[in-house]
């Protein structure tokens, strides 16, 4: 890869938010209370911003807003003081699909970048050199554009206009993502970012004078998922999209957990930093995360979609995140590891580790116990300094060799050490 494209991740909330920066984002995207097209993730309050620049900052990471749903009069109206507040608080782009957000943006965040929004649907180097002349400093090009579409405009835009596109998650069958199946069917907009995903439900066909007989549209009776698009995943060819011209590489995802974030971000990073001999591991790690079939979209031509189902797949399932680690005393290769725990594993069982270090790390769970606060109240982690046989015998109970209890602590041994922010994992 002759340079090396900006890796742009998803920050939903806090939590993705140290994810992606932890495991190699060059910058975040993300949204406040308003204008993001995913209103179901965390988000961030506006007061928050401040806080969660100088956090980036502080990492060498860039913060990019997004202001990219479509917008009604009574949503321009409560722009000019909103994007006041995130120039204040020093946010480095927004990203935006409306013509008049853009425009206020120029008048009242005159420190913030414009980028102009997959939403906006650049598909020609002329609609993208428009832009450009307006402000623009990077393009997220129009999803449906191919590999050679890209590089054509990038030999037709100036040459410090960036181009941002999407390397990795969940497509939408819309044009551009702008669909109103959702608004018709629920009353949510996915336009002002609350998609239902109307295209992911099954479909069947119904003739007007025999309710109730359903007949066959595809695959079986039973209906399909005609409209569910397939994920997409171009870890194998970002030589290709480098070589095009594309600037930022961007994974989808505002709505998943931090754990998501960090696999995804870890392999991309893994391959933007040693190139053609990571691939084939980073895309095996793609895999142990929850995801629908893979695709490459539209880059290579048309994309594809699963009619026969709907429903995530995945190899491994989440079970703990790391929070403390301490070496016990006396050992020299034992450590006793405090987790916050998101799924049952068990005493003796082996767990997988995903931390910015690489992947292959594994470890037996021993000695296993559920730190239950007692003793007033006080925080388990006042007594983290116990001897373990203390730790069982005064303030704490014993599991019964199961971790089962979501959100609560527990305390084992391992044989590796491990670092606050590490997943466990284990394969199913």
């Amino acid at each position: 890869m002759s340079r090396k494209p900006e890796l742009l991740a998803p920050a939903g909330g806090w939590s993705q938010l140290k994810a992606a920066i932890r495991f190699g984002a060059d910058a975040v995207y993300l949204a406040c209370d308003k204008f993001g097209m995913r209103a179901r993730a965390d988000n961030f309050q506006l007061g928050e911003m401040p806080s969660v620049v100088a956090y980036a900052h502080d990492r060498g990471v860039k913060v990019h807003v997004t202001l990219n749903t479509l917008m009604d009069a009574r949503d321009i109206a409560q722009l000019p003081e909103y994007m006041e507040a995130l120039d204040a608080a020093g946010v480095d782009a927004f990203i935006i699909g409306d013509l008049g957000a853009f425009s206020f943006a120029r008048t009242h965040a005159p420190h913030v970048e414009l980028h102009v929004s997959t939403q906006a649907s650049v598909l020609n180097a002329e609609a993208a050199r428009m832009w450009y002349e307006l402000g623009a400093r990077r393009v997220v090009c129009a999803r449906e554009m191919s590999l050679a579409d890209i590089a054509e405009m990038r030999a037709n835009v100036p040459d410090d206009l960036e181009i941002e596109v999407f390397v990795h998650g969940a497509m939408c069958v819309a044009y551009s993502g702008r669909c109103l199946l959702s608004a018709a069917m629920t009353g949510r907009s996915g336009n002002k970012g609350a998609c239902a995903q109307s295209c992911r439900w099954s479909y069947a066909l119904v003739e007007e004078q025999r309710p109730g007989e359903y007949f066959e549209i595809e695959e079986d009776t039973r209906g399909t998922f005609i409209l569910n698009a397939q994920d997409l995943n171009m870890i194998e060819h970002l030589d290709d999209l480098a070589n095009a011209g594309v600037n930022s590489f961007k994974i989808e995802g505002r709505n998943k957990q931090a754990f998501y974030v960090a696999t995804v971000v870890g392999a991309y990073r893994s391959v933007l930093d040693r190139g053609s001999a990571a691939v084939e591991a980073a895309n095996r790690e793609l895999y142990t995360i929850s995801h629908r079939p893979y695709s490459t979209g539209f880059y290579y031509g048309r994309a594809e979609q699963t009619p026969e189902r709907d429903g995530y797949v995945k190899e491994c399932l989440h079970v703990a995140t790391v929070e403390e680690c301490r070496p016990l005393d006396g050992e020299d290769d034992a450590w006793r590891i405090t987790v916050l725990c998101h799924n049952r594993f068990e005493q003796g069982c082996e767990l997988e580790v995903v931390t910015p270090r690489g992947v292959g790390e594994k470890l037996t769970v021993s000695s296993l116990v559920r730190l239950a606060p007692s003793d007033g109240g006080k925080p388990f982690v006042e007594r983290g300094d116990l001897p373990l046989e203390e730790v069982r015998g005064l303030s704490y109970e014993q599991s019964e060799l199961v971790a089962n209890r979501s959100k609560e602590h527990y305390l084992f041994e391992s044989s590796i050490p491990l670092e606050p922010g590490d997943y466990l994992r284990k394969r199913i």
